[in-house]
């Protein structure tokens, strides 16, 4: 589990590609290499990984991942260059305050930068969620304003949701614009989405109730909604009356 606070900027150092994935190996890393080990996840650019291998001196400290290919197709890891800057955040330890919002590191998909505007020293920044599949339905009914997103790993609120055009924006304080990579990223990159999971199980019980696969009692709660206002219909006069 993540906060989607990030704790430092990793460099790329590395990409071996093969038939199964990618290795990467992300330097400068040492501020967050203290307490690692092999096996330990680490959030980079919003997607859980396995460390596989560190050194906490060597290229500034780093540490390398292996990406499976579901992960470079849900991503925008397919897009990295070696030089890159990349959002790093540990998991949460227990004995730690808790911020930001419940993130599990696992991406559903990317958007697309569309557009930014400066608002005083705040930036303001929208993005387009790709159309939906039969596979990757939309994330659209997951994402609210004053509601949470994870974007490239960051927690961040959102400001406002267009469901027509499949955009929605964010806006960046002066203080995250400088800890986190996404200002750097140009109109048109591509950065990965993770939207709110409390959101997923509400969506899927509220379907499964409805399709008859379970839950009584929201069957029971739609029910009553509709039996109340199908009621006022009855009890209020014809029109012209």
């Amino acid at each position: 589990m993540f906060t989607g606070l990030i704790e430092h900027l990793g460099t790329v150092y590395s990409i071996l590609r093969d038939a199964g994935g990618c290795t990467l190996k992300i330097s400068n890393s040492a501020l967050i290499l203290g307490d690692c080990h092999v096996g330990d996840s680490i959030a980079v650019n919003g997607a859980c990984l396995t460390v596989t291998e560190f050194d906490k001196e060597e290229h500034g400290g780093y540490f390398k991942v292996w990406l499976a290919n579901e992960t470079l197709d849900r991503t925008d890891f397919g897009n990295r260059k070696v030089g890159d800057q990349v959002n790093l955040e540990r998991a949460m330890g227990a004995h730690v305050r808790f911020g930001g919002h419940f993130v599990q590191a696992h991406i559903d998909t990317t958007a697309t930068i569309v557009g930014r505007e400066h608002d005083g020293d705040s930036l303001r920044m929208w993005f387009q969620l790709p159309a939906p599949t039969a596979s990757r339905p939309s994330l659209l009914p997951h994402l609210i304003p004053k509601g949470y997103v994870a974007i490239d790993g960051a927690s961040l609120t959102l400001t406002d949701v267009d469901d027509a055009e499949r955009t929605f924006g964010v806006m960046l304080i002066q203080h995250t614009q400088a800890k986190i990579t996404l200002a750097k990223k140009a109109d048109g990159a591509q950065v990965n989405i993770e939207v709110d999971m409390v959101g997923k199980y509400v969506q899927k019980s509220v379907i499964a109730a409805l399709s008859g696969g379970g839950g009584d009692a929201v069957r029971q709660l739609v029910r009553k909604t509709v039996e109340d206002v199908m009621a006022k219909e009855r009890q209020a006069p014809a029109p012209g009356v």
